[in-house]
């Protein structure tokens, strides 16, 4: 006795994107964001900074990963809707953007609007 099984597992992948390929409709995510603390609060440091030099430091947040869609763009803005909120802006000097896979980005947008509604 003969047993075939066909899955089909289909992997995406998020790709960097410079902010001028950004279009609308486009599906994008942050990968990452920088954020500028005025050197005299960075004590921890063997450097030294001179007063008016900020201390930039990148980090994932907690929505990193989120679909957002493209509703324009004017850089260094990018003004993007989330599933579930209102209309935001993002400026490119202080995220790193990835472009989502748009099918895969439409299945979590669908879902995300129905969690939203209560559907």
């Amino acid at each position: 006795m003969e047993t075939t099984t066909e899955i089909e597992f289909r992997t995406t992948v998020a790709a960097r994107v410079a902010a001028e390929d950004i279009k609308a409709e486009d599906f994008v995510a942050i990968l990452s964001e920088i954020v500028e603390f005025p050197s005299y609060l960075w004590n921890g440091s063997g450097a030294t900074l001179s007063a008016e030099e900020p201390v930039r430091s990148r980090y994932i947040p907690r929505e990193a990963g989120q679909p957002y869609k493209v509703v324009t763009v004017c850089l260094p803005f990018v003004y993007v809707k989330p599933a579930n909120s209102e209309l935001m802006t993002l400026d490119i000097r202080q995220f790193q953007l990835v472009r989502l896979d748009a099918d895969s980005a439409r299945i979590v947008w669908k879902k995300l609007r129905k969690k939203k509604t209560g559907q």
